[in-house]
């Protein structure tokens, strides 16, 4: 299996050797970078291009590393006894199957997908070292041992918002994706939207990256959200020289609520403009 890319996604090379690399070690690979760069998008690629089936697992704050493997639900088993059902003869009838489990009983390989791994306590990371690593757990409620009768693409996602465990790192390969260049990012844009001006992606990519630069920004614009502000701007056929004249560093660009989004941000540029505004006063 061998991922060269796909013509909805734009892959720079280092990113396809750093998923061949993994799929060849048989190893989960990490990808970090900023929110909006296709962390995420890049696992349903791989597995469409791979033509395999995508497991997602959406980590949230909450999330505990068990909830991956199984879940055992011994509160419905209780009150089902006190019933008088039959069904709580049979343990297995209270046991609900995580991804990890799907994953490992396919009956062919399968991408699976560990979203944003750094929304969770830091002890997730850690509760799931051997059974990454081995490819195997044990269901204690049962006594059986499910291995992975095929050894699953594994791409975990993060957002760097925590410092993920050593023993953890050691076990993956890793990526980090950096933030696309403008030449890249026009590749990004044509591919989302190929009927665009090559004038209006010109001019939107110039104001949009430096918006990015502008001092004192809460949260820069991501990819995801250019994508969406050029989008918002091939609808409106906002004129060419509104984005021409108008300086990102003085100025609030048009449709802004795309591109920022906290009040901070917002508040931040409606300065720049009225002090740019009293200079020229």
């Amino acid at each position: 299996m061998r991922f060269e890319g796909t013509k909805d996604y734009v892959a720079t090379q280092d990113l396809l050797v750093a998923v061949n690399a993994a799929i060849t070690l048989e190893r989960p690979l990490l990808v970090k970078g900023e929110p909006g760069t296709g962390k995420t998008e890049l696992a349903r690629q791989i597995a469409g291009s791979l033509g395999v089936r995508l497991l997602e697992w959406h980590v949230k704050s909450t999330t505990k590393a068990q909830q991956g493997l199984y879940e055992y639900d011994a509160v419905s088993r209780l009150r089902d006894s006190q019933l008088g059902d039959p069904r709580v003869e049979d343990v297995k009838n209270y046991i609900k199957r995580g991804k990890l489990w799907e994953a490992f009983t396919t009956d062919e390989r399968v991408v699976l997908l560990i979203d944003e791994i750094d929304k969770a306590d830091i002890e997730f990371p850690n509760d799931l070292l051997q059974e990454l690593d081995r490819m195997e757990f044990f269901v204690y409620e049962t006594g059986e041992t499910i291995q992975a009768a095929h050894r699953p693409i594994v791409i975990i996602t993060s957002n760097n918002e925590k410092e993920l465990p050593d023993a953890f790192l050691r076990r993956c390969f890793f990526h980090y994706i950096k933030f696309p260049d403008v030449e890249t990012m026009k590749q990004i844009v044509e591919v989302h939207h190929p009927d665009v001006k090559a004038e209006l992606v010109r001019s939107a990519l110039t104001q949009f990256y430096e918006i990015r630069e502008v001092a004192g920004l809460k949260k820069k614009p991501s990819t995801s959200e250019v994508l969406d502000w050029i989008k918002l701007l091939m609808a409106d056929d906002i004129d060419l020289s509104t984005l021409l004249e108008k300086d990102p560093r003085k100025a609030i660009p048009p449709l802004h609520g795309a591109l920022l989004k906290n009040e901070q941000d917002v508040e931040l540029f409606e300065r720049l403009a009225f002090m740019a505004a009293s200079r020229r006063g």
